[in-house]
């Protein structure tokens, strides 16, 4: 993969907070250090919009997170839980951060999404045409091949587990490689 960054580039960065979260707790029993992945995907280079999506429930436990989130210069945009019927949970934003990204495409040269979800695919390739340098940035255990694939370039988060994760103590890694037809869901991020 050719990627070239220099500090004029205008970069947007999309977290899908849920696809990082589950993967850090199920792989590593650790947090993600948002602040970490931002500066590391960034650069050096313009940030344009960094914006991660959450999901929030009615305890409110959330909120200290989305704070720190925003003390980092890291936009929220929140969703509520959704509960069905019949108990099932869902909270993700896989159309919402498509859609944002689309829209602020034409002031971005790179978009950075810190992501492993295959549904992104698509994406990818539709920015990449419309001129976008796209960037992916997520634990390559549990990433779509696909998606890792069509990055113009892709920044491995479990290479470096110490840097990229809060609370991380080495050694055994408890992963369990899961089905991708549904992501786990169930919980908020937090």
């Amino acid at each position: 993969m050719s990627v070239i960054k220099h500090k004029n580039q205008r970069v947007g960065i999309f977290i899908d907070t849920q696809n990082l979260y589950h993967t850090a707790k199920n792989i590593y029993g650790a947090k993600v250090n948002f602040d970490q992945v931002v500066k590391d995907g960034l650069a050096g280079r313009s940030l344009t919009r960094a914006v991660a999506y959450v999901i929030t429930t009615e305890s409110g436990e959330e909120k200290g997170f989305f704070e720190a989130l925003e003390k980092m210069g890291i936009e929220t945009k929140t969703k509520n839980l959704q509960i069905f019927s019949g108990g099932a949970k869902k909270g993700d934003w896989d159309v919402g951060m498509a859609v944002d990204t689309i829209k602020l495409m034409p002031k971005l040269d790179t978009v950075i999404l810190v992501t492993g979800d295959g549904d992104f695919v698509p994406l990818v390739e539709y920015l990449k045409n419309g001129g976008c340098q796209v960037e992916v940035m997520s634990f390559g255990r549990s990433s779509s091949a696909k998606l890792v694939e069509i990055a113009d370039d892709f920044v491995d988060l479990d290479e470096n587990p110490r840097k990229y994760l809060i609370g991380y103590r080495g050694g055994s890694n408890r992963y369990i490689r899961k089905p991708r037809t549904e992501p786990d869901q169930e919980k908020p991020a937090y």
